[in-house]
């Protein structure tokens, strides 16, 4: 089934407001490199919009009520918003969900060292990536850093004009016969996505008369390392961390610069991390089109998707149950029963991008069952790989109603599959909400680049998402 670009539909009025709502999403994405900046970013947004935060409303031992709008964080990672409908929450809800965690390189904990008068950083991948794309980039490092006392430094190195940068460096062609015989995979190795941040060494302090056994030792190490006491010296100078700080630090190595318009007609936005913050921006802000509702309105944005949705801030946690439950509590509607009837009443959009045809690359998709630049928001049936393996299946009855919502509201929409048949494949959240036993389906933006240092999307199809999640929210 042929479907029409979202472009062509658009008058000058439509166009200007999508070109409108994508500079507010590429700014916000030039500001969310870490899944703590996307969470922090889009509570500023949604305080504006008259959202409390729930631990406040519980600690004070307050109430809801229908049009009351809530939301809560979990370990600065997570966030779910509540705006609460009419209905009783055990009649279910209406669920956004997206994940703000995205492909990356992370620090080790013990990674600063020196080799041959050079200071690198140890890292180690996160998510799949293609390694070699990583190298012979500006890079910036964007973090945390957790001292013994609990005192947290933030860390942004690289994103200002006047910041120095870092990067991983590559071998030349000149000399890189055996590494261009390797397969792809080989090319660069894991353990080599070594981030190099200084070069310069120092003289080390002379000794003191009564310097103690630790000024000793510290003297005597940057008697050995030069280069890399010149870089600690300069990190407790700026930030007052030292090298055991690392230990408890969370710092991601991300690329360096913002989300710009891509193409002579500005169509395009290119940007890091468009997987998956392109669908938590448009589910977040989808939400706040809507003042009241039926049935509850939920918007979760969660973290670590791109290794398996593990951990206390995935989707497999505990935390949303935990926090559908607080916000029933404060309703005066909880039970265990009731509960469980309103997850298993729910219905969700597990919002994640789809991988778009490239026309570099055709041979990889079965046209009839693919998603194309400006054709809208993409529902996959089905994620998984070989077989449907580790995949949500939505169910036929769910699908017809998103068709008539969405063609009801004019909602640029398009189905497809990732990829051919045993070509590959991949997961999302949607088989860990459906296990509540609610119906889910997969939506998303389609992109260009997926999982590389800097993807694409078209502006049309994020503001197309954005329309369709509003539809869906207001009349599921």
């Amino acid at each position: 089934m042929e479907r029409k670009n979202a472009w062509l539909k658009y008058d000058e009025a439509e166009k200007k407001a999508c070109m409108n709502y994508c500079e507010g999403y590429r700014q916000y994405l030039s500001a969310s490199k870490t899944e703590r900046e996307s969470v922090a970013e889009a509570v500023k947004m949604i305080e504006a919009c008259g959202y409390r935060n729930l631990k406040d409303i519980v600690a004070a031992g307050e109430t809801l009520k229908a049009g009351d709008k809530v939301y809560s964080v979990n370990m600065e990672k997570t966030l779910s918003m509540f705006l609460i409908g009419e209905e009783p929450m055990e009649k279910g809800m209406k669920i956004l969900g997206a994940h703000v965690d995205s492909p990356r390189l992370d620090l080790k904990q013990n990674p600063l060292y020196e080799d041959m008068e050079f200071v690198l950083l140890d890292t180690h991948y996160y998510g799949g990536i293609k390694k070699y794309q990583w190298v012979a980039m500006p890079l910036a490092l964007h973090g945390v850093v957790v001292k013994k006392d609990g005192t947290k430094v933030n860390i942004v190195i690289g994103e200002k004009d006047d910041d120095p940068v870092v990067c991983i460096t590559d071998l030349l062609p000149h000399l890189g016969a055996k590494q261009m015989g390797k397969k792809a995979s080989e090319v660069i190795e894991g353990e080599d996505l070594n981030v190099l941040v200084g070069s310069m060494p120092v003289e080390p302090a002379e000794a003191k008369e009564d310097e103690t056994d630790e000024e000793k030792a510290a003297r005597e190490a940057a008697a050995k390392a030069k280069t890399k006491a010149n870089i600690l010296a300069l990190l407790k100078e700026t930030y007052d961390i030292e090298e055991d700080d690392f230990l408890s630090a969370e710092i991601e190595v991300v690329p360096a610069g913002p989300c710009k318009d891509l193409g002579l007609d500005r169509s395009m936005l290119m940007g890091y991390g468009h997987d998956d913050r392109v669908c938590g921006y448009t589910s977040f802000t989808a939400m706040l089109n809507l003042d009241k509702c039926d049935r509850t309105c939920v918007c979760m944005l969660v973290d670590k998707e791109e290794i398996g949705s593990a951990g206390a801030t995935g989707s497999q946690s505990k935390y949303f149950e935990n926090e559908v439950a607080e916000v029933m509590n404060a309703l005066g509607q909880y039970s265990e029963l009731k509960l469980r009837r309103a997850l298993a009443n729910s219905e969700m959009f597990s919002s994640d991008v789809s991988a778009a045809v490239d026309p570099l690359y055709p041979g990889v998709n079965e046209m009839k069952n693919s998603a194309f630049f400006a054709k809208g928001l993409t529902f996959n049936k089905f994620t998984g790989a070989r077989g449907k393996s580790g995949s949500n299946d939505a169910n036929p009855e769910f699908i017809a109603k998103i068709r008539r919502i969405m063609d009801e509201n004019e909602v640029t929409w398009q189905t497809a599959e990732l990829g051919r048949v045993d070509e590959g494949g991949g997961g999302t959240i949607a088989r860990f909400m459906a296990e509540y036993n609610m119906q889910v389906i997969d939506s998303g933006v389609p992109v260009l680049s997926m999982h590389a240092p800097w993807e694409v999307v078209s502006k049309a199809d994020v503001y197309e998402a954005m329309k369709g999640y509003t539809a869906f929210l207001k009349n599921a």
